[in-house]
């Protein structure tokens, strides 16, 4: 007889552990590559952590952004996280909830909170602003439901404070993003722009139940008559939303 060219080997146990050092290579490879944003980790304080974790943080990977605008590293190259928000912890330890010492919508903490995004605009697959008024695009119309160019904007008190003016419409998607409102002067002075997410369309106004009247002379504006920046939209969507909170103490109680 003549031997195999393994001889005595075991096939099996070989195929075994090539899989066992395969599995924990591609745990360790993807533990890694999800290390990529919020590493490394930070307490509550802002300050490091002391177990950071198990494995190293993975090599820089940069990306190419299109249209120009640069380039991003990750790792290294994340967004700073904002710094000196005015919260204090409500307890000794870290997990205890934070608390604002301030004014939360004004502030941008809690449920008001917004990210350090980019301050440009999003742009589309060809490289324009997605975002922009209908007045500047003839091609786009009211097609069904109410327009609400015209009507009067009521607060969650029930103060008209502006009328709206104009419809920022997402050009790629073909949908209504943000309702425009130039303020009452006894509120304040400008236009606004407001989620219309937030915003409910009524027959004879627009209520946005969000805010109060007071509120809206510190809503976060927008630089640019024709488009709104990833930062600016942020800051706005964070000061509405955090009116659901804030807007009033008695909202800050249990619903029991």
């Amino acid at each position: 007889m003549t031997g195999t060219f393994f001889g005595e080997f075991d096939l099996a146990s070989l195929s075994l552990w090539l899989f066992y050092i395969f599995f924990a290579a591609l745990i360790i490879y993807i533990q890694r590559e999800n290390m990529r944003e919020g590493y490394p980790l930070e307490d509550d304080e802002g300050n490091k952590s002391s177990n950071p974790s198990l494995f190293p943080l993975p090599e820089d990977k940069t990306f190419d952004l299109p249209h120009g605008r640069g380039s991003v590293s990750f790792p290294s190259g994340q967004t700073p996280e904002r710094e000196n928000l005015p919260l204090k912890r409500s307890g000794p330890g870290n997990g205890y909830p934070l608390e604002p010492t301030g004014d939360p919508m004004i502030d941008g903490v809690g449920p008001a909170s917004w990210a350090p995004r980019r301050d440009v605009p999003e742009l589309d697959g060809h490289g324009h602003p997605k975002i922009i008024p209908m007045a500047a695009n003839e091609s786009f119309s009211v097609a069904s439901g109410r327009d609400p160019r015209g009507l009067p904007v009521v607060s969650g008190d029930g103060e008209v404070v502006g009328r709206v003016t104009d419809m920022w419409i997402d050009e790629p998607e073909q949908l209504v993003r943000y309702l425009e409102y130039t303020l009452d002067p006894k509120w304040g002075t400008g236009n606004r722009l407001v989620p219309l997410t937030l915003a409910r369309i009524k027959s004879d106004r627009v209520n946005v139940r969000t805010l109060y009247g007071k509120h809206f002379g510190t809503v976060p504006q927008h630089a640019s008559a024709t488009q709104v920046t990833m930062l600016e939209e942020d800051k706005i969507s964070g000061y509405y939303g955090g009116g659901v909170l804030y807007a009033d103490s008695a909202r800050q109680e249990p619903k029991l």
